[in-house]
């Protein structure tokens, strides 16, 4: 790849930075922006920049946003009443593409992980036990991933939350849609096992 002129291959090593993008995917990508409009290169790059620039977390839920609260705590039509509590925006933006729930968010920005050195006051835990006792919360939905740590951390927030007027649940997990039983792992078949439900 030496033969490339140096503009080019740092472009090249710039874009393999990226998550999930290897030599040969930055190689093409840059060989795309070489060939596109100076216009859409503009874009691109005035796009990462603005996202740079703008881009900060929500003042209410932590999630990303343009200005100091997200959409969803603007919405007046979402329920101020129900919150899920998640680790991360993405997973925000997972169930938000459902359409399964209509009610507010609160993103912890990680999980317990004691032997990486998270504890309670390194993620976004005091600021939802505060959320709680100022605003008129009557559930709170616990939507953490089902690895140890997600589960270590709704364990850890279930157990906070029992000194407040809140119904506490949790996500349900289990055999996804279209799964075959044989090759569903037996953690995962024994917690849809414990969550059946009357048909």
């Amino acid at each position: 790849m030496n033969h490339y002129p140096e503009s080019l291959l740092s472009l090249i090593r710039n874009l393999s930075r990226l998550p999930g993008i290897g030599e040969k995917t930055a190689e093409r990508l840059a060989m795309h922006l070489l060939r596109a409009s100076r216009q859409e290169v503009e874009s691109l790059g005035a796009s990462i920049l603005q996202l740079k620039e703008k881009i900060q977390l929500c003042a209410e839920c932590f999630s990303l946003s343009d200005d100091q609260l997200c959409r969803i705590c603007r919405n007046p039509a979402r329920d101020p009443q129900v919150l899920c509590v998640v680790e991360q925006p993405a997973d925000m933006v997972a169930i938000e593409k459902s359409g399964s729930f209509s009610g507010r968010y609160h993103v912890l920005q990680g999980v317990l992980s004691p032997m990486d050195g998270i504890g309670p006051d390194n993620i976004r835990i005091r600021e939802l036990i505060q959320r709680i006792e100022r605003q008129p919360i009557k559930e709170v939905v616990l939507a953490t991933s089902t690895s140890t740590e997600g589960e270590a951390t709704a364990s850890y927030l279930a157990g906070l939350l029992k000194a407040h007027p809140v119904a506490v649940t949790r996500i349900a997990s289990g055999i996804p849609m279209g799964g075959d039983l044989k090759y569903v792992d037996q953690v995962t078949l024994k917690r849809a096992m414990e969550a059946r439900r009357n048909l």
